[in-house]
């Protein structure tokens, strides 16, 4: 097992991740561009896990100097309820820590919000999304 900074060469098999998981629904948010330009931001930190040299799952978010933000957890199915998720989840807790996030927010799916809620999140229903 290894978590580690996200490389270029991972985008494929993240694209399939997501597909798996039916979050794919936004390719110009989650796509091959939109994870380019993440990798390319200092504000963000995007991890991906490793088992058997295989990419299993991801984690990505962003701190502005005042919030931290979980934006995308993503674990192969046949990966999940095995404590990957909540090892990304510590992992980048620690991230924002060091680098001064006091709190940690994640923005999350009605279905996940148990998962969230196991590893001690609290649901606050304050964001409103817009297209523009």
């Amino acid at each position: 097992m290894t978590i580690r900074n996200f490389r270029l060469e991972d985008i494929d098999e993240l694209v399939e991740i997501l597909k798996n998981n039916n979050q794919y629904n936004f390719p110009e948010v989650d796509g091959p561009d939109a994870m380019k330009r993440v990798k390319n931001c200092n504000s963000a930190i995007f991890l991906v896990y490793e088992r058997n040299s295989n990419v299993v799952g991801f984690i990505r978010g962003s701190y502005d100097g005042s919030r931290a933000m979980i934006h995308q957890l993503s674990i192969l199915s046949e990966y999940q309820k095995n404590g990957i998720g909540k090892e990304l989840v510590k992992k980048i807790i620690n991230r924002f820590k060091r680098i001064g996030a006091n709190t940690v927010s994640a923005t999350i799916t009605e279905q996940s919000y148990e998962f969230w809620k196991k590893i001690g999140f609290n649901k606050l229903e304050v964001f409103l999304v817009g297209n523009f």
